[in-house]
């Protein structure tokens, strides 16, 4: 069996206790895919690691936005498109775009507008792999002869970007936000889809959904590795509903002690 793994996120900032946006039990998940890789490295033909990355002025950081006297909102704050119109919040950058990015986005109603604490800053130590997990990958590259892959996303600044094959609300004018046809045409090549990261609640459960939705035949291939992923606290709610569609659609759900196909 030709097996993949796409690792989704596992960065300083979701991995360490000392990141911006850590992640509860995210550094034990790191450590038992750090041991699924090493036990399994013969039999992982390609390994794909997704690498979050962002501007300072986000949408989804406190400086794109502002309250009446100037006031950034403070991280993990709401914002409606309400808001928005009523002036209790305005965008600092392009607010036509923005309050088109809100409309959709609550048109969509996967997710609300959450001001997160800046993370993942381009080029930053927030956004390195974790390094319970490197080792693993770096041990992988030599032994098996290739290097593992890494793709970005996040660097728009008008949109979300949880899944990595497409960003939250996709823009027209900028490829990088449209669906990732490439990537999930690579990925469908192999027999097994190993999937695992941070977090579960967000970004992983945004990618699975792209995957049932934009590769119905790459979903079936997909396996979920449930104990190197974690919800964000208090957010379980908004990743439950996909992975109960995977389970009702046969994706498989195994730990990652379990023996590899």
């Amino acid at each position: 069996m030709k097996n993949a793994l796409l690792i989704i996120d596992p960065q300083y900032e979701f991995c360490n206790p000392e990141g911006a946006l850590y992640v509860a039990g995210a550094e034990q998940d790191m450590k038992n895919l750090h041991d699924f890789i090493i036990k399994n490295s013969d039999k992982l033909a390609h390994i794909c690691v997704t690498i979050d990355s962002h501007p300072v002025n986000d949408i989804s950081h406190p400086s794109f936005w502002e309250d009446k006297d100037g006031n950034f909102p403070a991280p993990f704050t709401q914002i409606n498109l309400s808001e928005v119109k009523s002036g209790k919040w305005t965008a600092r950058f392009e607010p036509k775009t923005a309050i088109d990015y809100l409309e959709k986005l609550e048109a969509q109603g996967e997710f609300p507008h959450f001001i997160w604490t800046e993370h993942c800053l381009a080029g930053s130590r927030g956004g390195s792999i974790d390094d319970n997990l490197l080792p693993a990958l770096k041990n992988w590259s030599r032994k098996e002869g290739k290097d593992y892959q890494t793709v970005p996303k996040g660097m728009y600044p008008f949109s979300e970007h949880f899944g990595i094959f497409m960003a939250q609300i996709p823009s027209d004018s900028v490829p990088e936000t449209q669906i990732n046809q490439e990537l999930l045409d690579s990925l469908n090549q192999y027999d097994n889809l190993y999937l695992a990261g941070e977090a579960k609640s967000h970004c992983v459960g945004t990618s699975l959904k792209q995957i049932m939705d934009y590769a119905p035949e790459l979903a079936k291939k997909v396996i979920v590795l449930e104990d190197c992923m974690s919800d964000i606290p208090t957010m379980e709610h908004l990743g439950a509903p996909i992975y109960e569609e995977a389970r009702q659609k046969g994706i498989r759900f195994v730990n990652a002690s379990e023996e590899m196909m």
